[in-house]
């Protein structure tokens, strides 16, 4: 799968936002080595730490699946913002966890797209080794 086709369909699981809050819908897909899809998308909650961004949803609904992070080949995350949708600092940090660390990470708001890796997002990580 081509980079613009898992960007295609991160838009279009982006249509099952629910963000009455902050107006701000999100989408991602998760692609795995086999060409399996999994998708996710923002929704939020009239208390907002309980709301879940789209790229943990996606990582989340993969693992739940039986994924795991050798199986990972690319996450696409989009959003239609002024700039290009990326990861918050909890979405950073579950990334770091659970996708492999050169596994590339577009980013896109249909104007402009990038490409990084979890380590270009969040240099210096705290992760598992790092737990005592």
């Amino acid at each position: 799968m081509t980079r613009e086709e898992l960007l295609h369909e991160a838009f279009e699981a982006m249509k099952n936002s629910y963000s009455p809050y902050s107006h701000y819908p999100v989408g991602a897909c998760l692609l795995t080595k086999d060409g399996k899809k999994y998708y996710g998308a923002n929704i939020e909650n009239a208390s907002f730490g309980l709301t879940n961004c789209a790229e943990r949803s996606a990582v989340f609904n993969a693992y739940s699946n039986g994924v795991k992070k050798e199986d990972i080949e690319a996450l696409a995350i989009v959003s239609e913002g002024p700039k290009v949708a990326a990861p918050c600092g909890a979405c950073r940090q579950v990334l770091n966890e659970l996708l492999p660390s050169n596994c590339p990470i577009y980013l896109s708001n249909r104007k402009e797209t990038v490409t990084k890796t979890i380590e270009e997002l969040l240099p210096m990580s705290f992760g598992p080794e790092d737990v005592l």
